[in-house]
């Protein structure tokens, strides 16, 4: 693949991204969102968060302390922290530094 065609994938992928994440604004922008969409977006977010937490821990039973104990208390260490700053990205980051070390250490 050329330099050229390379940038034109790019190019419009880009595009493409960015006109499928304008559209929701540019068709409620003149009217009321409905109702059922208010709720997803209020229930969503938690919805996704559960279904990655499952994810991770999915399989910390094989390996208990190899890998199971150090998921576990990430998941606290990320808890604990959002609790206490209230920062998505500042949790994230020191629970993963946390497992990161958990995983050396243990």
């Amino acid at each position: 693949m050329s330099l050229s065609s390379a940038a034109a994938a790019i190019l419009l992928g880009a595009v493409i991204t960015l006109g499928l994440r304008s559209v929701p604004f540019l068709v409620f922008s003149k009217r009321h969102m409905p109702e059922k969409l208010v709720q997803l977006g209020e229930m969503l977010p938690s919805a996704i968060m559960a279904v990655l937490v499952v994810y991770c821990l999915k399989d910390a039973g094989t390996d208990w302390f190899g890998i199971g104990l150090p998921k576990l208390a990430a998941v606290v260490i990320v808890a604990l922290a959002y609790r206490l700053s209230r920062n998505t990205l500042l949790s994230i980051f020191v629970g993963t530094a946390g497992y990161m070390l958990l995983i050396r250490l243990l």
